[in-house]
């Protein structure tokens, strides 16, 4: 069904790799992380006829083999994640796992690692061999696991495992992360390396899980400068978000001048998020999107974090079409599952003055120390 899909300038041939088995499992009653987002979100993409546009294709997925897994993950970890899935063993303690806790064990958690993590690798291997121009792996972005546990709700580190195939390409890749929490994960895979460049715009340490992510840790080794941190304060807004992005991201792409560029699409940042406490809204998330689309490099995107299911669809629905280069009508169809409302984007939110100053004046001292510290080694004045 098309719904008089307008072209936004910038047209791309897209891959969406996913299959609805990757919604169906439940990481344990209450959990905040519900994969049954991802199958909301096929919905209104198909409904808005997105799979079936002449520039975009509908990707099955395959599971990641071990030795791509074990690109960044060690051999005793991911056997004691196909263990402690299996229920041959029960203690997950040292691997991260717990019951209650934000890693529970359940039932096909190897698997449905493997094959969140397969979606990733494929979407990689698309661009690398030039298939398409951008590829959306949307149940990927699993940032916080690390290679000997499971942190935050991740299991296996899909984008370090993604981004290293296209480094076994000869690629150098900008990896930027917006969702709010830190990207500790990937900054930790590649924080002595220069042929990758990690950026992650995040709430700040001291208010969010997991902890880290001061604009002080900048990499390590021939990696110093190659590890960007832009903290964000409470209540930070859409303004305040794309002008930090401005400020920081756009001259250090120009100066890394990557191959590609690789995005981790969390929509927890959104203003009624449970787990944050940022107040974006789709407005500030499609300036963000329209500011890496408007780069022209080959796209990598991944899904993320984001616990508010209506917020999650409505945004990965605008990133996907952005991907494309394509604009959606605003009126959704009565009936969706996931919302009551009759818009898919938001309007102008009003905040509180004392709120937008106190987020505007932390997130200027940040990008200060930043043009200090890393600019200059990238030869930014």
């Amino acid at each position: 069904m098309d719904h008089s899909l307008m072209d936004m300038g910038i047209t791309r041939t897209a891959a969406y790799v996913y299959e609805d088995s990757m919604s169906r499992h439940v990481l344990a009653s209450g959990h905040p992380m519900r994969p049954v987002r991802l199958r909301y979100t096929a919905s209104l993409l198909g409904w808005y006829g997105l799979f079936d546009h002449a520039r975009s294709s509908l990707i099955t997925p395959t599971p990641a083999n071990l030795e791509e897994v074990a690109s960044f993950h060690t051999i005793e970890y991911i056997e004691a994640v196909r263990m402690l899935s299996a229920g041959e063993r029960e203690d997950g303690s040292k691997y991260g796992f717990s019951v209650p806790g934000d890693n529970p064990i359940y039932d096909g958690m190897y698997e449905a690692a493997l094959l969140s993590t397969g979606a990733s690798v494929q979407a990689a291997k698309l661009i690398a061999e030039g298939t398409v121009d951008a590829a959306f792996a949307p149940a990927g972005g699993l940032h916080h696991a690390m290679p000997d546990h499971a942190s935050g709700f991740c299991i296996f580190n899909d984008p370090v495992v993604a981004i290293n195939v296209l480094r076994s390409f000869g690629l150098r890749v900008v990896y930027i992360d917006i969702d709010a929490h830190h990207g500790d994960g990937v900054q930790a895979a590649f924080y002595r390396d220069d042929d990758v460049l990690t950026i992650s715009l995040h709430e700040g340490p001291r208010w969010l899980f997991p902890g880290t992510g001061s604009v002080s840790e900048i990499g390590e080794g021939r990696g110093i400068g190659f590890a960007v941190n832009i903290p964000l304060a409470p209540y930070t807004s859409d303004q305040v978000l794309l002008d930090a992005y401005d400020d920081v991201v756009t001259p250090l792409i120009s100066s890394f001048k990557p191959d590609v560029i690789a995005t981790q699409l969390g929509a927890d940042s959104y203003v009624t998020d449970p787990l944050s406490h940022l107040e974006v809204t789709t407005i500030g998330y499609v300036g963000l999107l329209e500011r890496l689309s408007e780069t022209r490099l080959p796209w990598l995107a991944f899904g993320g974090g984001g616990y508010d299911i209506d917020a999650v669809v409505r945004c990965w629905t605008l990133a996907y079409a952005i991907i494309l280069g394509l604009e959606l009508p605003d009126l959704l169809p009565r009936g969706l599952e996931f919302t009551q409302r009759r818009r898919l984007r938001d309007t102008k939110m009003d905040q509180e003055r004392a709120d937008v100053d106190r987020a505007v004046s932390f997130v200027e001292q940040q990008v200060e120390q930043i043009r200090k510290s890393v600019f200059p080694i990238h030869g930014i004045d």
